[in-house]
């Protein structure tokens, strides 16, 4: 196999900045959480901000495509990520003055979705532009790292900080990291433009034009419902339920909760390193199919019928190793298919359609579990006894029925969804 080139020093600058603000900003929201839940009690509305986040994403990213082809990605970036830092301040500010209130991080959260509508396509088609086409599959290998670094690092780093010096600190290092982060990008590193961006009648007319070319490209559009498949199921069971089941069926133990996450995101390191230190070509298809598949049904049915740390353990890692490579997949199919010229469009367009299920995983998954699987594995029909067999009995049998189904349902639909990608390929 032909060897990949080597990554260039903007992208490695560019990555490394961008990774450290990254950082920062988990930092916030770990904290933020925890702060919201002191305040209220409330897991629906500790929920309701990721909600708030998501929404405003999903709403606006069907329509900014155009926006982002026919404007220079840097400054797009550089405001996103400005008036982000902004929000952040003004969360310190009210906490400062004893002012602060769970309706204020709603509505930073939505500011800070709506900029993420924005940064996040823009972001990806710079990529694109500072990384050579046979290198790109690695440069979403690191930035799968960096995401996993984050997640092990945030909620160690954000509680240090918290006990030094509560919430005012940890944005007052979110703030440093953002620095760290807009500094680089806005004196160091250049994202080259066309030279004469082709600018779109309207946001409806990019939304429209993302839309047919996705319609065009069978391929493409199997892959995008394919993500957002696999978002939903991610987001119903490991982001919303994980935490609450391991605690039900550990004694409420955070000691076993901790390790189980630890391990999850160790899992996303080592798959994100396999990503980036791997020279070679693969077929994009198989890189997102297989592994998915694998995922689902050893990770999620694992955890399922797993009674004890080891096992829970076990799927994690089972489950978190195949997403750097699923991702790393995506990425690399979407930058060989999408010309440049068409790309915010088409990403943004992308972002909108496997982003959008996330809200509905967030708000359906807790009420699954709190308000139909549970009472059902307390009772005593003969469905109800099958499953004990399966997945034990107490509480939390109700959430590990839901990885049941999530293992199944994910991992069939990932296998018919690649079965029917290769029947179509071979005619």
């Amino acid at each position: 196999m032909k060897n990949t080139r080597h990554l260039p020093f903007s992208f490695l600058l560019f990555w490394l900045s961008q990774s450290v603000s990254q950082l920062g900003s988990a930092m916030t929201s770990f904290a933020l959480t925890i702060w919201a839940y002191q305040q209220t009690g409330s897991a629906t509305a500790v929920s309701l901000m990721a909600f708030c986040t998501y929404l405003p994403w999903v709403a606006v990213g069907l329509f900014c495509g155009g926006f982002i082809d026919s404007h220079h990605k840097r400054f797009i970036m550089l405001w996103s990520d400005g008036l982000a830092a902004l929000c952040s301040l003004a969360v310190a500010l009210l906490w400062a003055t004893g002012t602060l209130q769970i309706q204020h991080i709603y509505l930073v959260n939505a500011v800070i979705g709506l900029m993420n509508a924005f940064q996040s396509p823009a972001q990806t088609v710079a990529i694109g532009i500072l990384v050579p086409a046979d290198a790109r599959t690695r440069a979403s290998g690191m930035s799968s790292l960096a995401g996993n670094l984050t997640a092990v690092a945030a909620p160690m780093a954000a509680a240090a900080l918290l006990a030094l010096g509560g919430l005012g600190l940890v944005i007052a290092v979110d703030l440093l990291t953002f620095l760290a982060a807009f500094l680089p990008l806005w004196l160091l590193i250049s994202v080259p433009e066309q030279p004469q961006p082709q600018r779109t009648a309207s946001p409806l007319a990019g939304c429209r034009q993302g839309l047919t070319f996705l319609r065009r490209d069978r391929k493409l559009l199997t892959v995008v419902l394919t993500m957002a498949l696999i978002n939903f199921f991610s987001r119903l069971t490991y982001e919303n339920i994980l935490s609450p089941m391991i605690l039900a069926r550990s004694g409420g133990s955070a000691q076993v909760l901790g390790q189980v996450t630890a391990v999850i995101g160790i899992g996303g390191i080592i798959g994100g390193l396999a990503v980036s230190l791997d020279r070679r070509q693969h077929d994009c298809m198989r890189m997102i199919y297989l592994p998915a598949v694998c995922s689902f049904l050893c990770g999620d049915l694992l955890m399922a019928v797993g009674r004890g740390p080891l096992l829970w353990c076990l799927a994690g890692l089972a489950a978190s190793l195949p997403v750097p490579v699923i991702n790393a997949g995506s990425q690399a199919l979407w930058y060989q298919r999408v010309p440049l010229a068409m790309q915010g469009r088409v990403f943004a367009v992308r972002g909108a359609i496997q982003w959008c299920t996330i809200p509905v995983a967030i708000l359906s998954g807790g009420l699954l579990a709190d308000r139909v699987l549970e009472p059902f594995m307390a009772g005593s029909s003969a469905p109800a006894h099958w499953l004990q067999a399966l997945v034990g009995r107490g509480p939390g049998s109700g959430m590990a029925v839901l990885f049941l189904c999530t293992g199944l349902l994910g991992g069939l639909s990932c296998l018919l969804f690649y079965r029917l990608s290769t029947i179509k390929k071979s005619h």
